[in-house]
């Protein structure tokens, strides 16, 4: 038995630094994944593809571990990092995409899209319960990374 969740995400926030800066650090995934929180690994898959390997949530045997890959795709002269799933790797599918916008010569706008569907295993009737905490916790970890990223320049 399994259930899953889909969760969609959209943040914007103005990054103080350059629109050069703030890209190639989006860009570099192993350097911006660095903030964001609770990653156990990034494994380097090859062809620009990483798989994210995240800390374990619960106690023994009802652990939950989120484990999903992704392909980026970047282009600078268009303003967007975009990620595609890998299919086949771990129990999430996550697809989105960052939009950079120059916004004078210090300061960057940056959106940050993403859709997520993880499958954990849990019993169906669980789902009402179990659904809004995996969706918080999706979002908090957002929001830290948002914040990490900001603090980083």
């Amino acid at each position: 038995m399994a259930i899953t969740v889909s969760i969609e995400l959209n943040r914007d926030l103005e990054i103080p630094a350059g629109y050069d800066e703030v890209f190639d650090l989006l860009a570099d995934v192993p350097k911006s994944a660095s903030h964001f929180p609770k990653v156990d690994k990034l494994i380097d898959l090859g062809g620009n593809a990483y798989r994210w390997e995240m800390e374990k949530v619960g106690v023994d045997k009802h652990a939950i571990q989120s484990v999903y890959a992704c392909t980026y795709h970047a282009d600078k002269a268009n303003g967007k990092i975009a990620w595609e799933p890998v299919k086949g790797e771990g129990n999430g599918v996550v697809s989105g995409a960052w939009t950079l916008t120059a916004n004078g010569d210090n300061s960057t706008k940056v959106r940050f899209q993403t859709s997520a569907q993880l499958t954990v295993p849990l019993p169906s009737l669980l789902k009402l319960a179990i659904s809004p905490v995996i969706k918080h916790e999706f979002n908090s970890l957002v929001d830290t990374y948002m914040a990490n990223l900001k603090k980083a320049f």
